[in-house]
């Protein structure tokens, strides 16, 4: 427990500060938020807010790890490398953005390539370590599932999915952090639940604390009104830190539940543009994602967080009770 408060802490204090050093450079950098014209109109206003916020999580995170540093700590630093990579390509496509001033960065098979190609180092790395390898765990059967060479190609997708699904979500204030925070935190519980039986439970309790600290932080700037925003750089990050502890616990086949939002947030887009592409112009949305369609509806847009968070928080808490039984 105490290795949790403290990889709590330390990330938060971490972005925390980053963002008070950082925001005006930001600032000064003229690393502002193209926004969107086909958007929420009420968005327009925060044209300029300072973007790629998401180093702020980033650095706290790895100051945590850095500090609780122990002996052979091999999937701790497989988690923050599957994390970073992702990162990465966010923060490459926030940095088209802010030097080329419009509001689309990297072109998408630049982005979907990058993705795929760490998707399957990441699969195939996951696969041949025998601590991980090709079951996942069932709640409630409390079996293993054998995926055998097919766990490669969907944990492929489930790193895909996951992370584009995460940089849906990031479309209002405080929305993807606050999800994801309360995803992270749960996995930080059930990663304490597994250190007597699981030697890389340590490793995967801490890394969970340091994103959950992370985002506490960044979230002092980021909710509403947002003095700053996450940027891709952040919503990778997340997206690829938290399928990260999915893999390692091998309970990928919780995500639906407790990230139904991520998911929505996928499915909407779906939606909205098959039906557009085969309905002759028709919506199923007033705009997808689905929190700009209750936006739109005249929910402000603290409220739609709240209710995010709320049944994000239900449902971690359902899948913690699926653990148990």
């Amino acid at each position: 427990m105490q290795l949790i408060i403290y990889a709590v802490l330390i990330s938060f204090v971490a972005a925390l500060a980053a963002g008070h050093f950082l925001i005006p450079v930001l600032r000064r950098l003229k690393a502002g938020q193209s926004i969107r014209d086909d958007g929420p109109q009420s968005h327009l206003s925060k044209a300029g807010t300072p973007t790629m916020g998401g180093v702020f999580i980033t650095i706290g995170v790895l100051a945590a790890c850095l500090v609780l540093l122990g002996s052979g700590d091999r999937y701790l630093w497989f988690a923050v490398i599957g994390a970073v990579a992702y990162g990465l390509i966010g923060l490459i496509d926030d940095m088209i953005i802010v030097l080329k001033h419009r509001s689309l960065g990297l072109r998408p098979w630049q982005k979907i390539g990058m993705q795929v190609v760490f998707a399957a180092l990441i699969a195939v790395y996951a696969y041949r370590d025998p601590a991980i390898g090709s079951r996942l765990y069932i709640p409630i059967a409390d079996v293993y599932w054998d995926l055998g060479i097919w766990y490669i190609p969907f944990t492929m997708f489930v790193i895909l999915a996951l992370t584009n699904s995460v940089n849906l979500t990031d479309g209002l204030d405080g929305l993807a952090g606050g999800v994801t925070l309360i995803n992270c935190a749960t996995y930080a519980i059930i990663f304490a639940g597994l250190l007597a039986s699981q030697p890389w439970a340590k490793d995967m309790m801490i890394f969970a604390a340091a994103m959950t600290g992370g985002i506490l932080g960044f979230l002092r700037y980021n909710t509403y009104p947002a003095k700053v925003f996450m940027g891709d750089t952040g919503a990778f990050f997340l997206g690829g830190g938290l399928v990260m502890l999915a893999i390692i616990s091998r309970l990928q086949i919780l995500i639906p539940v407790m990230g139904l939002m991520y998911v929505l947030s996928s499915v909407s887009v779906i939606l909205q543009v098959g039906s557009y592409k085969l309905r002759h112009g028709k919506r199923v949305f007033r705009m997808a994602p689905l929190h700009h369609h209750f936006e739109l509806g005249g929910v402000h847009e603290t409220k739609i967080v709240s209710v995010y968070m709320i049944i994000t928080a239900i449902l971690c808490l359902l899948a913690l009770l699926a653990l148990s039984v």
